[in-house]
């Protein structure tokens, strides 16, 4: 696009359109309205909040009745907008919704948001984006906010051999123990080891239900507090231990986690390859204990069905009626023509998970996957993405942003290998710290060509 090429941009495009009113969408509307940037967001529910708005009409929401956030309140509050201090450390998903839909009023967002709107489609033209609307209208803009969220297209393991006789759903359906399907009191098996999956077989044991547990790769079990505290305002670099080194707090947290709890064998799980902290956690009160109770088993992974009988690795097998598949979700960009812009495997290489290097005026906000919270990030994307819009920062050319690309996917390759599970996964503290660097050497290379900073 001739307005926003990487380098190149020298006035403020005339119209921006963002795609959703989720967490990461509202952000950007805030960050855009903030500089009188001209915005259009468009929402397919009927309010804001994204998968927050528990069974929000969009039907893209994977909120379950018993979902709260998994990390804590302080950290996951916005920069502008703290949480109320009368919210728990672990709010739950009605008052986030809530949380999100008074932060769009304190910002007055509502009136730039288009709600009940689906982008039917985005295609590139010559000077800027050619946006058809759900109803057949056609909107051109010159810059696209891509807001649309990672978790609402379900993503299935590779089939196995046989057929099975009972029912079956994916996490993104579960509501609870009765909703969709009656599960309470039945033998399930949770495929997965994330939060959800942990949530889903705690609640299930808890409602009475068979409960197995198919984990094909360990993952650290860590509590919600530590030391009477939330633990990641313990442990991370923010946190209290902040001042040691990330060396020292891990050492200091492995041992912690080894005295207090136990390794993960002893509950019958497999044992992570990694190092505590390295990957994402699953975060969870209730699993370590109902194994032990023997309420949930932990078995391999699933090899085959023969009807109602489930066969998993190592050579167990037991009878079941339903299976629960909290597996994660595919990356999906259901308005673009798949050979302009897609993510094949979840693989979309992106300049600090923001901006995409050969598609300038296309952006990015929340397609990431922290360790840590989301909100900050997302929130730290958009005022960057504004930013470049206003004309006050300046991307490096797209050759340098191609290559940063490459090393930082390189770098998440080496650290947790090829599962689609975890190709947007960075560090919290780090990554705010590069974004903020970025800025701040886009902003030299802004006043080196002569530009002169937006009011």
């Amino acid at each position: 696009m001739l307005t926003v090429t990487a380098g190149s941009l020298h006035r403020p495009p005339a119209r921006t359109c963002i795609i959703g009113a989720g967490a990461s969408g509202l952000v950007a509307c805030r960050a855009l309205k903030r500089r009188g940037l001209l915005f259009d967001c468009f929402e397919l529910g009927e309010g804001v909040g994204g998968l927050w708005l528990f069974k929000n009409q969009n039907g893209r929401g994977g909120a379950y009745r018993s979902l709260r956030i998994n990390t804590s309140r302080d950290r996951s509050s916005l920069a502008e907008f703290p949480m109320p201090l009368d919210y728990p450390d672990y709010p739950g998903h009605e008052l986030i919704a809530r949380y999100f839909e008074s932060y769009a009023r304190k910002f007055e967002l509502h009136r730039e948001i288009r709600f009940r709107t689906r982008v039917a489609s985005i295609r590139p033209r010559e000077t800027a984006f050619e946006v058809t609307l759900g109803d057949g209208r056609c909107e051109r803009y010159e810059a696209v906010i891509v807001a649309n969220g990672h978790h609402f297209e379900p993503r299935f393991p590779p089939a196995v051999p046989g057929d099975f006789s009972g029912q079956t759903l994916h996490a993104g359906a579960y509501v609870d123990p009765h909703e969709p399907l009656e599960l309470a009191g039945k033998r399930v098996v949770v495929v997965g080891f994330g939060n959800s999956a942990v949530d889903i077989a705690s609640e299930l044991a808890r409602a009475g239900s068979q409960v197995i547990l198919s984990v094909r790769r360990g993952a650290w079990v860590l509590p919600r507090y530590a030391f009477g505290r939330p633990l990641d305002q313990v442990s991370s670099s923010s946190g209290v231990l902040g001042w040691l080194p990330r060396a020292v707090r891990r050492e200091l947290v492995r041992v912690w986690y080894h005295r207090t709890i136990g390794r993960p064998e002893r509950f019958g799980l497999p044992r992570p390859d990694h190092e505590i902290g390295d990957a994402h956690p699953t975060v969870s009160d209730e699993l370590l204990p109902l194994l032990t109770s023997g309420r949930i088993q932990a078995r391999g992974a699933i090899e085959r069905f023969d009807r109602g009988e489930v066969f998993f690795a190592g050579g167990s097998h037991a009878t079941a009626d339903a299976i629960v598949y909290a597996t994660g979700y595919r990356v999906d960009f259901p308005f673009f023509e798949p050979d302009f812009l897609s993510a094949p495997d979840n693989e979309l290489p992106l300049f600090l998970r923001v901006f995409h290097p050969a598609r300038p005026g296309i952006y990015f906000v929340g397609l990431c996957q922290p360790l840590g919270p989301l909100f900050p990030l997302a929130e730290a994307q958009a005022r960057l993405i504004a930013a470049h819009l206003a004309g006050d920062y300046v991307l490096p050319p797209a050759a340098a942003m191609a290559r940063a690309a490459r090393d930082e996917r390189d770098g998440v390759r080496r650290r947790y290998g090829s599962s689609p599970r975890h190709t947007m996964q960075l560090d919290f503290d780090p990554y705010l710290r590069a974004l903020a660097d970025e800025e701040a050497a886009g902003t030299r290379r802004a006043r080196a060509r002569g530009d002169q900073p937006s009011v």
